[in-house]
C-alpha cells in the first residue's frame, strides 16, 4: 500500500489503476521532454526537405529551400534546452563533452547534435549565403556591417572559381548531411526503442517511425512558415512550390502512417505478457491522443485532404486552405505521437499490472507555460535569422536583391 505522506505533492494528484510501485507514481520525464524530439524531428525534416533542392534538383522547392535551412538552425539551436531545463543541474550538461562515456547512448547523442550544428547546418549555409555575406558586408551601415564582417571569416573572394567551389562544398556537405539528418533524430528513437524493459518503448521499428514522423513534420512546418511568411510580406504564393511541398508531404504521411500501423500489428500479432496492459493503457487513458489525435486528425484527416487535392480540380484559394489545415494537423498529431511514446511509456508500471497519469500544470519548472515559451523560442530565433540572413532572394542570380540595410 502506498504511504501518501512519503509522495511528492505532484504526484498526490495521480490516479493509479492496478498494481503501481511507489517510485513509478510520479513520471521523472515531463511534457518538456515531450518537447525534445519534436523539436529534432522538425531539423531533420527540414534538412531533408531541403536536400531535395540541392542534391535531387527538385526546382520546384526552390523558394523554400533557403528557409528550410533557416528553419532547421533555428529549431536546432533550441531544441537542448527542454534537456537541459530538465536537469537539476544544468551547468553539467557540458560535462558529456569534456567527459565523455563513449558506452553512453546519452552522451554519445551530444556529440551527433555538435557535429549535425557545426559539421553540417551551419556550413552549408554559410557556403550557400557566403556571396551574399559579403555583398552585404560592403553595402550595409553600422550593426550590420560587423555582423557580415565578422561572418565572412575574412574571406571576402567572390570570384567565378571561388563560388564554383562553394557550390561544390555546400553540395557535398548536403549530401553528408541527408544520413547526419536520419542519424540525428532516427537516434531519438533508437534511445526509447532500446528500452527493453518497456514494452511501449521497446520495438525495433521505433527509430525508423520517429524519422518518418520527423520527415513529416518538418515538411508541413515549412509549408505553414513559407506561406505565413508570404501573407506577413504580401506577396503570392507560389502554388507550384506549395502543391509540390503537399505532394511529398502526402507521400511521406502514407509511408509513416503504413509503418505505424505494421508497428500495432506486430504488437498483436506477438501479444506478450504485456499485451494486456498496453491495450489497456491505448483504450483507455490514450485513447483519444493516439487514435484521435494522432493518427485520425493527425494522420488521416490531412492524407485523404492532400490526397483529394490530386484528384479534384479546385481553386487555388481551396487549395491553398486544404494544404494550410493539413500542415497544421500534421503538425499537431506529431506533437502528440511524441507526447504518446514519451508520456505513454512512463504510465505503465514495471509490474506490468497497473497505470499511473499524468496530469500537465501550467505552472511549475517543468509546467506547461515553460513548454509554451520553449515552443515559442525556435520562431523567435528564426525571426532573428530571417532578419540576419534573409531568405527571399535567389540563389543563382548575380545580383542581389534585397540586401538588409
Amino acid at each position: 500500500m502506498l504511504d501518501l505522506a512519503l509522495l511528492p505533492t505532484s504526484a498526490l494528484w495521480a490516479k493509479v489503476e492496478g498494481f503501481v510501485f511507489p517510485n513509478e507514481v510520479e513520471l521523472q520525464w515531463s511534457v518538456l521532454i515531450v518537447l525534445y524530439p519534436y523539436l529534432t524531428g522538425l531539423v531533420a525534416g527540414a534538412f531533408i526537405l531541403a536536400s531535395l533542392v540541392r542534391v535531387f534538383n527538385a526546382k520546384a522547392l526552390a523558394p523554400t529551400y533557403r528557409l528550410s535551412l533557416l528553419v532547421a538552425l533555428a529549431f536546432l539551436l533550441i531544441a537542448p534546452l527542454p534537456l537541459v531545463a530538465h536537469l537539476g543541474h544544468p551547468e553539467r550538461a557540458l560535462n558529456i563533452m569534456f567527459t565523455p562515456h563513449l558506452s553512453s547512448a546519452m552522451a554519445m547523442f551530444g556529440f551527433v547534435y555538435l557535429w549535425y550544428l557545426l559539421g553540417v547546418l551551419l556550413l552549408e549555409i554559410w557556403f550557400d549565403y557566403r556571396k551574399n555575406i559579403v555583398e552585404w558586408a560592403k553595402e550595409s551601415r553600422g550593426l550590420k556591417r560587423w555582423i557580415y564582417s565578422i561572418l565572412t571569416l575574412g574571406y571576402w573572394d567572390v570570384s567565378e572559381r571561388s563560388l564554383a567551389f562553394d557550390e561544390k562544398a555546400g553540395r557535398f556537405i548536403t549530401v553528408i548531411g541527408i544520413p547526419s539528418a536520419v542519424l540525428l533524430h532516427g537516434y531519438v528513437g533508437f534511445i526509447f526503442g532500446s528500452v527493453k524493459g518497456n514494452p511501449w518503448w521497446s520495438s525495433v521499428l521505433m527509430p525508423i517511425i520517429f524519422l518518418l514522423s520527423a520527415i513529416v513534420s518538418g515538411i508541413a512546418a515549412v509549408l505553414l512558415i513559407y506561406m505565413v511568411s508570404s501573407w506577413i510580406r504580401r506577396i503570392p504564393i507560389d502554388m507550384k512550390c506549395v502543391d509540390a511541398i503537399g505532394r511529398y508531404l502526402m507521400f511521406a504521411l502514407i509511408f509513416d502512417l503504413a509503418l505505424e500501423g505494421l508497428d500495432v500489428v506486430h504488437r498483436m500479432y506477438e501479444a506478450g505478457e504485456w499485451f494486456e496492459v498496453l491495450g489497456l493503457l491505448s483504450r483507455g487513458y490514450l485513447f483519444e491522443t493516439v487514435f484521435g489525435m494522432q493518427f485520425f486528425l493527425g494522420g488521416v484527416v490531412p492524407l485523404v485532404s492532400l490526397a483529394l487535392l490530386q484528384w479534384l480540380k479546385v481553386s487555388e484559394l481551396t487549395r491553398r486552405r486544404v494544404l494550410f489545415a493539413s500542415g497544421a494537423l500534421v503538425l499537431t498529431g506529431v506533437l502528440f505521437m511524441r507526447w504518446n511514446v514519451v508520456i505513454g511509456g512512463q504510465l505503465i508500471s514495471k509490474s506490468l499490472a497497473g497505470l499511473t497519469t499524468y496530469r500537465v500544470v501550467m505552472a511549475g519548472e517543468e509546467g506547461g507555460g515553460i513548454a509554451l515559451v520553449v515552443l515559442l523560442l525556435p520562431m523567435l530565433a528564426l525571426l532573428f535569422l530571417v532578419w540576419l540572413l534573409p531568405p527571399w532572394i535567389e540563389r543563382h542570380d548575380g545580383a542581389v536583391r534585397g540586401a538588409p540595410s
